[in-house]
């Protein structure tokens, strides 16, 4: 087996060598109680996978559903295999891998986007160039005085990433990100 698929430190890792890591996006619906989202995590730190973002909100407040959006590069095998733990754990109700959706559509991926609040500190030409390009990533200054401005931009996180590596050397202070939201094109729901 190739070591540099490997995870470090997971028992339960079984992949077939032919198989490399890809990037999905999981989109779990849940009873919104206390521990669902530690147990729907902890199937991914007992096999040493690192999640690249989760977001986590109630969606059907007279249910009581929320919705976990997790996005983590893995195996097929592997993933497979936690899409099926994941629906066997009781307060899960649906478990789909939007990535294998949006294939079986015909499409390249699911529509994901996120939201960040970006500040930015800085006087003269570098406050006047971070404003202009963040017109350019239509990007909306939500709070602003003399010395900064705080940001909000939404988008593809390539987009997010982008416009965070641009204003570093414009006086780039702090980001907060919400993480990934996700969903497939079409009419039918998840």
């Amino acid at each position: 087996m190739n070591a540099q698929l490997q995870p470090t430190g997971s028992a339960y890792f079984i992949s077939k060598e032919t198989e490399r890591p890809e990037h999905h996006t999981l989109s779990v619906l849940v009873d919104n109680e206390p521990g669902v989202l530690a147990r729907v995590i902890g199937l991914f730190s007992g096999r040493g996978y690192n999640i690249e973002s989760l977001t986590v909100s109630e969606t059907e407040h007279e249910r009581h559903l929320s919705r976990i959006t997790i996005v983590t590069n893995g195996t097929p095998h592997v993933l497979e295999q936690i899409k099926h733990q994941l629906e066997r754990i009781v307060p899960v109700h649906r478990v789909v891998d939007l990535s294998v959706r949006a294939a079986e559509l015909g499409q390249e991926r699911p529509l994901a986007r996120e939201l960040a609040l970006v500040k930015v500190s800085g006087t003269g030409d570098s406050r006047v160039e971070a404003l202009r390009l963040a017109g350019a990533f239509r990007a909306n200054v939500i709070d602003a005085n003399t010395e900064h401005f705080i940001f909000e931009i939404t988008g593809k996180v390539s987009k997010i990433e982008q416009f965070i590596a641009i204003m570093k050397p414009l006086g780039l202070v702090e980001v907060c990100r919400t993480g990934v939201a996700a969903m497939n094109r079409g009419p039918q729901g998840m």
